[in-house]
C-alpha cells in the first residue's frame, strides 16, 4: 500500500513521528507521500523524506488556505524545491470557497500559476477542491493531457463531478471520508463509480480517522497505519477484494508519482 495524502509536517506529529512511521511500516505501507501546503511547509517535507529516503516521498505547493501568504517569486521557489528527487508532485493546490482563509481572487491566481508550473516542469498535480468545482475545473481544463497527471485529493463530491473527473483522466484519492455514514455517505453511494484504475488511497493525516477503527483509537489523531481501514471499506461498496484494491493502487500511485520500485 501507498499513502499518498500524509501531513507528517502537524505539529502533532512532533513527538513521536519515527513511532508513527514504523507502524505505518508494520502494516505493509511500502511508501508515504508528505504533503507540501506551502514553501516552508514544503521545504520541512523535503528534509523529513531525506531522513527516510526510499520510503518518505513529497509533495511541493501552496494550499489556497497559504494563498493571501504567497510571496511574488513562490514559482521560483517551488522550481527550486522540486529540483529535490524526493518531490513527485505540485501540491497541494485548488481552490477552497467553503472557508476562504485566502480570497477568491488570490486562490485562482496562486492555483493557476501552480498548474501551469506543473507542466512546465512535467510533474503531477495534487488537488484540493472545496465548494469551487467548477471554477477549479474551468481552470485544470485547458491543462489536461499536458500535465503527466491529475489527484483529486481526498475527492468528496458529488456524483456529476466525480463523472467530470473521471472523464478527464484524473486519479481519485479517497480517505477515511468514506469511513463516516454520517457526513459521507454521498461518496459511498457513488464509490463503486471510480475505475480500479483511476482509485487511490490515503489517509490525509493527522485528519479524516475512520471511524470503523475497532477498539476506537484513544487519540483523535489520523496516521497512515490505519490505512487499511480504508481499503476495508473500500471493498465493501466496491466490486473488488481488498487484495485487489491494494495491487491496483500501488500500480497507479509508482506510476503517476514515478516511485522508484525498489523504495521500503
Amino acid at each position: 500500500m501507498i499513502d499518498i495524502g500524509v501531513n507528517l509536517t502537524n505539529t502533532r506529529f512532533d513527538k513521536d513521528l519515527p513511532a508513527v512511521i514504523a507502524r505505518a511500516q508494520a502494516q505493509s505501507i511500502s511508501a508515504l507521500l508528505v504533503t507540501g501546503t506551502n514553501v516552508f511547509e514544503s521545504k520541512r517535507a523535503i528534509d523529513l523524506c531525506q531522513q527516510y529516503p526510499h520510503y518518505l516521498y513529497s509533495t511541493a505547493g501552496i494550499h489556497p488556505h497559504d494563498a493571501d501568504n504567497a510571496a511574488d517569486n513562490f514559482q521560483d521557489q517551488l522550481i527550486t524545491l522540486s529540483e529535490s528527487k524526493c518531490v513527485k508532485a505540485i501540491g497541494e493546490c485548488g481552490l477552497d470557497f467553503n472557508r476562504n482563509f485566502s480570497t477568491e481572487e488570490n486562490q485562482k491566481r496562486v492555483f493557476s500559476q501552480q498548474v501551469n508550473l506543473a507542466e512546465q516542469l512535467q510533474l503531477p498535480l495534487f488537488l484540493h477542491q472545496r465548494d469551487a468545482f467548477e471554477p477549479w475545473f474551468k481552470i485544470l481544463k485547458p491543462y489536461i493531457g499536458k500535465v503527466p497527471a491529475m489527484v483529486s485529493h481526498c475527492f468528496t463530491g458529488n456524483k456529476a463531478e466525480l463523472k467530470q473527473c473521471l472523464d478527464a483522466g484524473m486519479y481519485i484519492g479517497i480517505t477515511g471520508w468514506l469511513c463516516d455514514e454520517r457526513r459521507g455517505q454521498q461518496l459511498r453511494d457513488i464509490v463503486k463509480l471510480i475505475p480500479l484504475e483511476q482509485l487511490m488511497i490515503e489517509t490525509d493525516a493527522p485528519y479524516l480517522t475512520p471511524r470503523n477503527i475497532r477498539p476506537k483509537p484513544k487519540s483523535s489523531r489520523n496516521e497512515p497505519s490505519y490505512l487499511p481501514y480504508i481499503v476495508k471499506v473500500l471493498a465493501e461498496l466496491m466490486d473488488y477484494s481488498e487484495l485487489e484494491i491494494i495491487q491496483q493502487t500501488l500500480i497507479n500511485s509508482k506510476k503517476v508519482f514515478n516511485l522508484s520500485a525498489n523504495y521500503g
